[in-house]
């Protein structure tokens, strides 16, 4: 019974907050301990779709692809390719993200205990400069930042308690965005004219609540990610200019379940939404309200 209370209680907050929230470039969707050692399949292919509501107007509609090899009982690697599109009043624009590259590593168990660690880069497909009839467009409307990054970090897990820590730095800036809020007629959203971004750092603390042996689990958790720094762009004058309010940092509450209809194939679906945000998020990855559906097939 108390599982479905939390059910009942978290929907209630999505359908009532007006926030925005995760606000990062990838971080909050990494896990590390995407294997686990009694797995006897050595591939999964996962599709994802997802629903967002961004800031003013914005809606969106994310997909991924993702291919995981299993080496062998502790290591893995996952690829994914993202692909976005954004609806608003500047329009519509639909567009490849952002490739990532993650291994995982886990450590043996220990008296129900277990270690993992975590490595992976991303790289953008588009220099976050993408416009509609030649209009330059803010980064909500953006499907990548236009940074390579690294990832790392680690996991603990203990029974039905999982603690996840990550930090993602971006180390390349490829972003070439031309957008200027005050040429733009609407204050809706800052300028991020040659956007600058700092690093995130997440942690996560989730507990597995399992509702029927080897076929249902839901697995509710909290989502802390720290923005390092406040972010920056290039004004009229070719000044660099920080955005104040940009750093700080950002809680989710999320609700993921998994479902196993086949041994080899499962159905999983997330609800996630804010509890305390940073004061301005330029980024355009902020989200209100997200909800996705993802399904894995295994060999």
């Amino acid at each position: 019974m108390r599982v479905y209370l939390i059910v009942i209680c978290f929907v209630c907050c999505v359908f009532n907050l007006k926030a925005q929230g995760c606000s990062d470039a990838g971080v909050c969707t990494v896990n590390s301990l995407n294997s686990k050692e009694e797995d006897i399949f050595k591939n999964t292919l996962a599709y994802s779709v997802s629903y967002g509501k961004g800031e003013a107007d914005v809606f969106y509609v994310a997909h991924f692809l993702a291919y995981t090899k299993q080496w062998n009982p502790q290591l893995s690697f996952t690829a994914k390719v993202t692909l976005s599109t954004a609806k608003g009043s500047f329009g519509t624009r639909t567009q490849f993200g952002d490739a990532f590259l993650v291994g995982n590593y886990l450590f043996k168990t220990k008296k129900k205990s277990q270690w993992g660690t975590i490595l992976g880069l991303k790289f953008p497909f588009t220099a976050s400069n993408l416009k509609i009839n030649g209009y330059s467009l803010p980064l909500d409307y953006q499907s990548s930042l236009g940074t390579i990054d690294g990832f790392f970090g680690g996991n603990w897990r203990y029974k039905n308690w999982n603690v996840e820590g990550i930090v993602q730095v971006p180390f390349v800036n490829l972003n070439k965005n031309s957008y200027f809020s005050e040429y733009s007629g609407t204050t809706d959203f800052p300028s991020t004219n040659l956007f600058q971004r700092q690093p995130d750092a997440l942690l996560k603390v989730g507990y597995r609540y399992t509702i029927t042996p080897q076929k249902f689990s839901l697995n509710p958790s909290l989502l802390a990610v720290y923005h390092l720094g406040e972010d920056s762009y290039t004004n009229i004058f070719n000044q660099q200019v920080a955005l104040e309010g940009s750093s700080g940092l950002t809680v989710n509450g999320v609700i993921n379940g998994v479902y196993s209809f086949q041994k080899n194939q499962q159905i999983e679906f997330t609800l996630a939404t804010p509890f305390a945000v940073r004061d301005v998020r330029p980024d355009g990855l902020t989200r209100s309200l997200v909800v996705a559906l993802q399904y894995n097939y295994s060999f």
